[in-house]
């Protein structure tokens, strides 16, 4: 079985929390394409419509019909469905691999229940081997950057990408995360971070796992 078998598996699972006749918040990444292509094939016409994390899930629930309105018009979300790059047993995670961490801070923060689908690689016992990102405002990035180092991270900067806010990206390398909250709110401190990729204080609410044995149900 490929990872990519395995992250079908959870997309396809968390169908299961979808209810009918709801807005659902929608994230980003190879997991979350699954899920929206599982949401086109079972329950297109059963959703009201979908808020996403970013313009390239946006684009892809648009080509399958799916209705994609602005949150600000959605009012608060039944659930947001979104994968992760690590998670821990506390269901804190990692994320912000694809660039779309702001906004997926900003849906999950507006949903009632977050459910994370993921391959079972991405459960570890602390967070920190994946680099963690931090969305910058562009003149802060070197100053930012400066103030990462000092908690023993290696920031570098990620070149050529811009985000759907029109920011830059560092991925900070070289960390163990053992307090993701405090450091999260370390982070987020810092002037000129829009956001860092640590979901510690909104973690998800359930964890799906594709695994060979099926997919794995974990809470915290």
């Amino acid at each position: 079985m490929t990872s990519d078998d395995k992250k079908k598996m959870a997309a396809y699972a968390a169908l299961d929390y979808v209810e009918k006749g709801s807005i659902i918040g929608v994230g980003t990444g190879s997991t979350v394409n699954h899920f929206i292509d599982a949401i086109a094939e079972k329950m297109k016409g059963a959703i009201d419509a979908a808020v996403s994390s970013s313009e390239a899930s946006s684009e892809r629930m648009k080509k399958h019909g799916i209705r994609v309105i602005d949150l600000n018009s959605a009012g608060e979300l039944s659930i947001y469905v979104d994968g992760a790059d690590e998670s821990n047993r506390h269901l804190q995670l990692i994320k912000g691999g694809g660039g779309a961490l702001t906004r997926e801070k900003i849906v999950a923060a507006a949903s009632k229940t977050f459910v994370c689908i993921a391959d079972d690689t991405k459960l570890v016992p602390f967070l920190g081997k994946f680099p963690l990102p931090v969305e910058v405002i562009p003149m802060a990035r070197s100053l930012v950057a400066r103030e990462l180092v000092k908690l023993g991270g290696k920031p570098v900067w990620r070149e050529h990408f811009i985000t759907d806010n029109g920011n830059q990206i560092l991925d900070v390398h070289n960390l163990e995360i053992m307090e993701p909250m405090k450091m999260e709110t370390f982070i987020n401190q810092i002037a000129g971070v829009v956001t860092v990729g640590l979901f510690a204080h909104r973690p998800a609410d359930v964890l799906l796992l594709g695994s060979e044995k099926g997919v794995q149900v974990i809470k915290p």
